[in-house]
């Protein structure tokens, strides 16, 4: 593989068209069954295979995750879900358990196959065993660092593709394999289930005096012990690709579509910046600015160089939103100079907004007027979903975005 990837998470159909239009080359989806994100979306067999139309015909890549640890009984129905997965032409299948993959060879020998990051891959010697089982990439254990993918790449066949996570929410457990969640409220996250007890404040109670909560404090900073923050490494994409990674992962199959359209643009205008003049690349901060736009926790680059101790969020588990989604384009009006938006947050006449297309730096517009779907004048669009015209000179780009600082 020659190309760079730029590999962007789809929930659902809008998210993965978004993510195309946004500049991913290829996204990873997950169906209704045996994938590690069981309260996202999630695609059926027959969305599936739209999908991978529509992903085709764009010339993009689709894999599908089959990445839990499977009990016996999974495997019931397994059978048939791989056969229905190469019928349909996915474009590989990320897998973290040996018996998941014995039996994909069996039906699907064609099915290219990815290993999960649930896997914990974390040596080259591990990597080169599961290159020789039939796996075609490695997606790396979120522990490692940039000198340790380097080791692995130079001491693996050029044959085997490495890819690792580069943004978004990171698990407080070894390469996401956590028993706490199903410990403590029944949901197996290693089944698809967690329900996240990372984020959650916890006290200490003395076993002599029940009912007397004493919080945990680590440090001045809080007690929010096991809570990580978002994992970003827009500043570090020139590392990145030197290290020998051929896909850039962006974490959030759970994630909001205008989510996943900001950070895959933004990986996608710095991977670009770079692969255009290596010799004079220099980091473009205005794409970290951009992620800053969307919802997250603060910023780290994880176990990249090292800095594990800057990896923990003290202090809180609410999430960063200085913008508002409030708005997706639909089409355009040229007659009446209208443009017809699908209404995701409220938004009124007077409100200032910033607009966001593909391949363009986004620019301010300004709400003077707005109409119903009948044409008539109102003042505000407070309905989720709700059709409006808002008057424009131009039709803008499919998937375009409006957005409203806070």
């Amino acid at each position: 593989m020659n190309k760079i990837e730029i590999l962007a998470p789809a929930g659902n159909m809008e998210n993965l068209k978004m993510a195309i239009a946004y500049g991913a080359d290829a996204v990873y989806i997950g169906g209704k069954q045996f994938g590690l994100r069981a309260f996202a979306n999630n695609f059926t067999i027959e969305q599936m295979n739209e999908a991978v139309t529509y992903a085709h015909q764009k010339g993009k890549r689709v894999y599908v995750t089959l990445n839990i640890f499977p009990r016996n009984e999974d495997f019931s129905q397994m059978g048939d879900y791989i056969r229905a997965l190469a019928d349909i032409k996915i474009d590989a299948l990320i897998i973290s358990d040996p018996g998941i993959l014995t039996l994909v060879k069996e039906l699907a020998p064609e099915l290219e196959i990815h290993l999960s990051t649930q896997a914990n891959n974390t040596n080259w010697r591990s990597a080169n065993f599961w290159h020789e089982q039939g796996v075609k990439r490695i997606i790396l254990a979120r522990e490692l660092s940039l000198a340790e993918i380097i080791e692995i790449r130079e001491k693996t066949p050029s044959t085997l593709e490495l890819e690792a996570f580069v943004h978004g929410a990171m698990c407080m457990s070894y390469s996401g394999r956590c028993t706490i969640s199903n410990y403590l409220s029944g949901r197996d996250a290693n089944r698809g289930e967690c329900s996240q007890p990372c984020r959650w404040k916890y006290h200490i109670v003395e076993e002599k005096r029940p009912g007397q909560y004493f919080p945990i404090v680590e440090d001045d900073k809080g007690t929010y012990l096991f809570n990580s923050k978002d994992l970003c490494m827009i500043g570090h994409v020139k590392e990145l690709v030197e290290a020998g990674l051929v896909s850039l992962k962006i974490e959030g199959r759970m994630k909001s579509s205008y989510y996943v359209a900001i950070a895959t643009h933004a990986y996608r205008n710095e991977l670009d910046k770079y692969l255009r003049d290596k010799e004079n690349y220099s980091f473009n901060k205005d794409n970290l600015i951009e992620l800053e736009k969307t919802s997250h926790r603060p910023f780290t680059t994880g176990f990249y160089f090292g800095d594990t101790d800057k990896i923990t969020e003290y202090s809180s588990t609410s999430y960063i939103r200085t913008y508002d989604f409030v708005g997706l384009y639909k089409e355009y009006l040229n007659k009446d100079n209208l443009m017809l938006i699908e209404q995701r947050n409220s938004f009124a006449v007077g409100d200032k907004l910033e607009i966001v297309q593909a391949n363009e730096e986004f620019f301010t517009y300004e709400v003077k007027a707005m109409y119903d779907e009948d044409l008539n004048p109102i003042k505000i669009a407070p309905h989720p979903q709700q059709k409006v015209y808002l008057p424009i000179d131009r039709p803008l780009k499919p998937w375009a975005i409006l957005r409203r600082g806070k």
